[in-house]
């Protein structure tokens, strides 16, 4: 990577500590882009941005696929493609040339990736910007994490650098490298940074160097598979390419109801935002604007929403910081008593720099209201194509087709199913505890803290999902969240409870 450049000398942190394994669920709502405006708009903005959580209702059949269909289905639509990285148009970072091929990935259930390499060589994610370098053909699945459970583990100088990944390979040794890219704005600062990455392994956490970084990008030579991702040291102020998103209030006022989120150009940052819509008690449509700020946000200046005409904005001003790290996202929030046709722009207050501006018109969200967006998701059940008979996946689906959403719902799994799954369940369960389930690690210390048989653990392991999930503690649930990452065994003992739901 000859364009690459050097990083800085590594300097040793006090702060080289961090944190437990996540994966979380990443389903999102189907959220259709807005009809198509009059002939007056700016098309240029129609098709800038390409939502992460603009997801159709294709994502809920394939989460039900086999690995077989999955590898013979679709490509992912380029809806779904990233709605960040905006480096390329930033006047400040250079474009590099590396000589990588830009491959396209299929999908998997919690938003899990997956690519199949055919050879060596330098391959780059379509829509994570991830590059991978292999030594030889190889399967690699990953992910995006949000960084949020780990703050306590991120102290100044080090700061968030991009996305948090989980990445897979069924050949370890053939992965040799991981790129990932970073949301900073590095001007000529680079050589005043340091640049590592944050690594959760099963024996801990660990902070581990780098070995280049770009104006995109930062190398790490990859010594284990596990959630990792980049973390950057540095004692100077910070620019950020930005992203701006839009939601809007779904009800039955005549009224309009927004949310703005200002945040970094960073995946994890977006979906950490997305999970906040999908639990908040309110419904919301996203709006199709572009997100990419069009100047640089630092860190700790104070930027203004500005509509045209005047509207009710809270609060009318707020000081910018990178919130991969919080759990709450700060928002604010756009009202107007009329639906009518207004512009937004934010305003960098010291120097009264336009950096981001976006037009809203009935016809972004009507559409939505007309189709009723928040229609209720059924287990979709395809048919393969071929003659060959139905795979046992399609089987079980097919057999769940005809009982009530409402009787799975009540089926919450009992106390003698966990422990035939724990049973089950392999050694890698508390990778599979926080991985899949959404435990941290200061959950599976206190399941080890008396001396038991290492299958009540399992067992303590997934009655606290069950009791995390209160109602929604089933099989079928269950079932989703790991069917990627156990054993052929346990996932038949989970379709057997789902056949006698």
């Amino acid at each position: 990577m000859s364009s690459l450049q050097r990083p800085g000398p590594l300097q040793p942190s006090g702060d080289d500590t961090c944190l437990s394994e996540e994966k979380e669920s990443y389903s999102d709502k189907e959220e259709d882009s807005a009809q198509e405006c009059k002939s007056g708009d700016d098309r240029s903005e129609s098709n800038s941005e390409n939502g992460s959580e603009s997801e159709s209702d294709n994502e809920q059949s394939d989460t039900r696929q086999s690995d077989e269909v999955l590898e013979k289905g679709e490509l992912l639509p380029r809806g779904i493609e990233s709605e960040v990285n905006s480096q390329s148009c930033c006047e400040h970072c250079k474009t590099e040339h590396i000589q990588k091929e830009q491959v396209t990935p299929r999908r998997f259930s919690g938003e899990q990736f997956w690519l199949k390499l055919e050879a060596e060589g330098s391959y780059q994610c379509a829509f994570t910007s991830l590059i991978f370098e292999v030594s030889k053909p190889a399967e690699i699945k990953y992910n995006i994490l949000s960084w949020s459970k780990y703050a306590d583990y991120i102290k100044k100088p080090w700061i968030v650098g991009g996305p948090l990944f989980n990445v897979s390979c069924d050949s370890a040794s053939a992965l040799t490298s991981i790129q990932f890219p970073h949301s900073l704005c590095l001007h000529d600062h680079g050589s005043n940074m340091t640049f590592k990455v944050l690594h959760i392994k099963s024996t801990g956490p660990s902070i581990e160097p780098s070995v280049d970084h770009s104006s995109t990008h930062i190398k790490w030579h990859v010594s284990s598979l596990s959630p990792v991702g980049p973390v950057i040291q540095t004692q100077e102020p910070v620019d950020y390419h930005g992203a701006v998103i839009l939601y809007k209030v779904v009800d039955n006022h005549p009224s309009l109801s927004f949310r703005v989120y200002i945040a970094t150009n960073n995946e994890s940052f977006i979906k950490d935002i997305s999970k906040a819509i999908r639990h908040s008690d309110k419904k919301f449509i996203k709006i199709d604007k572009p997100p990419v700020c069009q100047k640089l946000l630092q860190n700790g200046k104070r930027y203004r929403l500005i509509s045209e005409p005047e509207a009710d904005i809270i609060p009318e001003e707020m000081q910018f910081v990178d919130g991969s790290l919080l759990k709450l996202k700060s928002y604010i929030e756009v009202y107007l008593e009329q639906p009518v046709e207004f512009t937004l722009s934010l305003v960098e207050l010291e120097s009264e720099v336009i950096v981001w501006k976006a037009k809203l018109r009935e016809c972004d969200w009507t559409k939505h209201n007309q189709n009723n967006n928040e229609q209720k998701r059924k287990p979709i059940c395809r048919r393969r194509r071929s003659s060959i008979s139905l795979s046992d996946e399609e089987l079980c689906n097919k057999r769940l087709k005809g009982i009530p959403d409402e009787t799975k719902a009540k089926s919450t799994l009992t106390d003698q199913q966990l422990m035939t799954i724990a049973q089950k369940m392999g050694k890698d369960w508390k990778e599979i505890a926080i991985g899949c389930l959404n435990l941290e690690m200061k959950d599976i210390d206190q399941i080890q803290e008396k001396e038991e048989e290492v299958n009540i653990y399992k067992f303590r392991m997934l009655n606290k999902w069950r009791e995390s999930e209160q109602n929604n503690g089933t099989a079928q649930n269950l079932y989703d969240s790991l069917r990627d990452h156990v054993s052929y065994e346990v996932q038949q003992v989970l379709k057997g409870f789902l056949e006698h739901v």
